[in-house]
């Protein structure tokens, strides 16, 4: 491979064609019915609220006390 070649990464095309697709789907607005665009904000928000409440879960796994093992004694002779 030579010094302007570039290896292919599948996630990084994938990437660049969906910033290229929103990229001219904002220049073109009103190509899409305001529907969609209607549906694909409440979708965001969703999203936003599920990852919301993952991080509460995991909030109060943090601020639970743990309970104490209970600790026997034990006599040696």
């Amino acid at each position: 491979m030579t010094a302007t070649e570039k290896e292919f990464v599948f996630e990084d095309w994938v990437s660049e064609g969906v910033k290229g697709v929103r990229s001219r789907l904002r220049r073109r607005r009103g190509l899409l019915p305001e529907e969609f665009h209607k549906h694909v904000r409440a979708a965001r928000k969703e999203t936003l609220l599920a990852v919301r409440s993952l991080l509460d879960a995991a909030i109060e796994g943090i601020e639970k006390p743990r309970p104490r093992k209970k600790t026997t004694k034990i006599k040696v002779e």
